[in-house]
């Protein structure tokens, strides 16, 4: 079992209480009714279709935190690959505990294996590309959907707004254009002595020249983000002007591409020479991986 990295683990034990509180209440009336106290039975973890586990760790902590008692095993880890079918874990213990815990284990499973489950494709076939998560996660799951995407294959991006600058559209437009974002970016670094990457958004050829003369002219510029300049197109996807503006920084620092990302495109993006990019998809648009939880009699 993959031990939960540090600052998934701490925003676990933050949301854990709540989404129990959320989905017990002041308890689970039906099993109360329903099920004699002192039963033990047991459950198989089963995959209904292929894909990628994620949030076996996560499972196992909604079980303990029910009852301490409840005894899981696993027979395989988060990360690996499943195939429909595939019994791939086990909890036994108090019947009452078990089913009181079964949904919120499997919530959290099903969304970190589907979000895993895109990763794992879309990394596949951007090759040599690396893929790249974005913000666009659910409010307080940040930290388990970036961790399904790491254990999918794909990269986290930035955490947040507190660990790169990331000046987009909206940015260039309220700050009054291109240099004047990059200008005030240089001096709130230097000014508050903070040592961060820097990426910029450019939206036309013409934006990405002027990010390329600034960056010249010793303005930081780590990474170049090029949003939207693949389009729809009959038969496909257009990259033309995508891989012009990869072709005009010709490796004067890192490319990123954003905007109609999907499995069916990031294929086409790659070829571009692009260095990564970014999809929203693996976190707002995640379809949960179908995997249920059935119980016996111990």
């Amino acid at each position: 079992m993959l031990p939960l990295p540090d600052a998934v683990a701490a925003a676990f034990d933050d949301l854990l209480p709540r989404a129990l509180a959320e989905d017990v209440g002041a308890g689970d009336v039906t099993t109360l009714a329903t099920v004699p106290a002192g039963r033990r039975a047991a459950a198989r973890f089963l995959a209904k279709e292929d894909g990628v586990l994620a949030g076996l760790a996560v499972a196992e902590r909604v079980f303990a935190a029910v009852d301490d008692g409840l005894a899981v095993t696993w027979d395989a880890a988060d990360g690996a690959a499943v195939t429909s079918g595939t019994v791939f874990g086990r909890v036994e213990g108090a019947a009452r505990a078990i089913l009181t815990a079964e949904r919120l284990a499997l919530n959290l499973m099903q969304r970190m294996s589907g979000i895993a489950t895109a990763a794992r494709r879309m990394a596949e076939a951007a090759r040599p590309a690396v893929v790249l998560d974005t913000r666009k996660t659910a409010p307080g799951l940040r930290a388990l959907d970036k961790w399904a995407v790491a254990l999918g294959g794909a990269r986290n991006h930035r955490t947040g707004l507190f660990d790169m600058v990331l000046v987009k559209d909206n940015h260039v437009d309220a700050a009054g254009g291109v240099e004047a974002a990059l200008r005030g970016v240089h001096a709130y670094l230097d000014a508050h002595r903070l040592d961060l990457p820097v990426e910029v958004e450019a939206r036309t050829l013409e934006e990405v020249d002027e990010v390329l003369r600034l960056a010249d002219q010793g303005l930081r510029v780590d990474r170049l983000l090029l949003d939207n300049m693949a389009r729809p197109a009959p038969g496909g996807l257009d990259t033309t002007l995508l891989a012009e503006a990869v072709r005009r920084v010709g490796g004067r620092m890192e490319t990123e591409a954003s905007g109609n990302v999907t499995l069916e495109t990031v294929g086409a993006l790659a070829t571009t020479g692009v260095d990564f990019i970014s999809s929203g998809a693996l976190t707002h648009s995640v379809r949960a991986l179908d995997v249920s939880l059935k119980i016996t009699l111990a």
